[in-house]
């Protein structure tokens, strides 16, 4: 049993560890604050391939395994959550296309996703449902070799700056059960009647725009029906949303260790009654508190990671691994805002971004407490057990 990266993905670890520190860190601040959209950030993330992490090699993507993909957006989510977000739908969406495209499908658009010259992100929720995806109202009826889509998207990443855009649909409103009637449509967002009606307002996740997007009366052509084959869209997404639950635990474990850093640091740095406060025991425990749910959430991570790179399913691994590093970066960004004391509420310290940011991974792919529902269902069920 190895608890340790291997010599590729240290070295891989090493260049993001680079990227983040001299690229992202020193601009995070002061660009979160005024909104500025990270167009140099994105940039450069693009040159180092990160577009493609989730791509076959053979469409020009890096293919990554499954913890070198979680070490991607663990390190971004360091510097800057937002910025993580900007990866994490596209690449989401890639892996889709990826596994469930036709062949058309994968050579057109693939390329272009894995260079960034494309975005892309995921059209899943609706004013009216959420975790309920069977509830969607957006329907697509076929007109000749036409679909027309009609309905609202809301909370998509990425809307602005994406190419094509996979969007889950009804194909059919009658099907029993509702799943069976679901599909999902590759949209082209500079079809007639596709916008972007609003900008949502947030506690956090700045960085990158999380947006209301509107269909009416959108032509979509027959071949743009992923995988060629309707009533597959809830499988196809719920099989995205795997990785994208790894991709929610590894960002939740960035944050939790910039907290620890943040916490560490100034308990070294601030003095009280002549000594660092590090030197006090009430601060030490909050220390190690923070420190040991860390690398727990870490190698909860890297051990659901692992399963999928042999193959297995992980339901339950990475529900696990969400739910739990998700609870923890909650923790300890607080924890790292009580070590700040008053600073831990200016605007000036990281730890306020970070407690913000923390409050969304708990919410993102699937509240936590539909995470307790999808492990317990796995363990109940006998699919899989805790050994």
């Amino acid at each position: 049993m190895d608890f340790e990266l291997n010599e590729e993905q240290k070295a891989f670890q090493k260049v993001l560890r680079s990227f983040v520190d001299k690229e992202i860190m020193p601009v995070a601040i002061e660009w979160e604050h005024s909104g500025r959209y990270p167009t140099e950030i994105v940039d450069h993330m693009k040159a180092m391939g990160l577009f493609g992490i989730t791509i076959p090699e053979e469409y020009g993507g890096l293919n990554l395994d499954m913890v070198s993909f979680c070490l991607v957006y663990e390190e971004i989510a360091r510097g800057w959550m937002g910025i993580a977000g900007i990866l994490g739908s596209h690449g989401l969406s890639a892996w889709m296309i990826a596994h469930h495209g036709t062949e058309d499908q994968k050579n057109s658009i693939l390329p272009k996703l894995a260079t960034g010259e494309w975005r892309t992100g995921i059209g899943l929720t609706e004013p009216g449902a959420g975790t309920d995806l069977q509830g969607i109202a957006t329907t697509a009826k076929l007109d000749g070799d036409h679909y027309v889509v009609n309905g609202t998207k809301t909370w998509i990443t990425n809307a602005r700056h994406a190419n094509v855009l996979p969007v889950l649909v009804k194909t059919d409103t009658q099907a029993e059960p509702r799943h069976k009637g679901m599909s999902v449509l590759l949209v082209d967002t500079t079809s007639e009647g596709f916008s972007v009606s609003k900008d949502i307002g947030k506690l956090g996740y700045k960085g990158t725009e999380s947006c209301e997007v509107v269909l009416d009366n959108v032509r979509v052509p027959v071949t743009a029906l992923l995988g060629g084959v309707e009533g597959r869209g809830m499988q196809q997404v719920l099989s995205g949303l795997e990785i994208g639950r790894l991709n929610i635990a590894a960002r939740s474990v960035g944050i939790a260790q910039a907290a620890w850093d943040a916490a560490l640091n100034y308990s070294k740095q601030r003095e009280a009654f002549g000594k660092p406060i590090s030197d006090f025991q009430a601060i030490q425990l909050k220390l190690a508190e923070i420190a040991t749910n860390l690398q727990a959430s870490r190698l909860l991570t890297y051990w659901a990671a692992s399963k999928a790179d042999n193959g297995e399913r992980v339901d339950m691994e990475a529900g696990m691994a969400k739910y739990f590093a998700s609870e923890a970066a909650i923790q300890a960004s607080m924890e790292a805002m009580r070590v700040h004391g008053g600073y831990g509420y200016s605007t000036e310290y990281v730890v306020e971004r970070l407690y913000r940011d923390s409050i969304l991974m708990s919410i993102g792919e699937g509240t936590n407490d539909i995470m307790k529902t999808i492990i317990a269902k796995s363990l109940v069920s006998g699919q899989t057990s805790v050994k």
